[in-house]
């Protein structure tokens, strides 16, 4: 399987690319977001909110993914919507042995919307 990865470095960013506004105007919805919830301008915690409250945006599975083992911030997640909290390893290979079962689960045994279509 191909993946093709979209990188943004903010949250305002992050929802002008779901929403394809400009300059991402011709941007491809994804199929799974990986969102920290650190990121400047719209926290995570935002941009969950906004992806799950966007009838065209909510079907488009969220993985939490960030630094924070806070009961709190798994609880706001859980609540927001998000479709799994995972706390970042330390460490690059780690961190790579978990973007790989990333990829296995949600992209080998998980059946998706097709194509971000909107939930009825």
């Amino acid at each position: 399987m191909i993946v093709n990865l979209h990188v943004v470095h903010d949250g305002a960013s992050a929802l002008n690319y779901l929403r394809r506004h400009t300059p991402y105007a011709e941007a491809v919805r994804p199929d799974l977001i990986l969102l920290d919830l650190n990121l400047p301008k719209r926290n995570g915690r935002e941009v969950l909110n906004e992806i799950k409250s966007d009838p065209a945006l909510k079907a488009i599975p969220v993985i939490i993914l960030t630094t924070s083992e806070s009961d709190i911030d798994i609880a706001t997640c859980y609540n927001l919507g998000a479709n799994c909290y995972l706390t970042k390893p330390i460490g690059f290979q780690a961190f790579i042995t978990v973007v790989h079962k990333i990829d296995d689960f949600w992209f080998s045994l998980v059946k998706l919307p097709p194509g971000g279509k909107e939930l009825p």
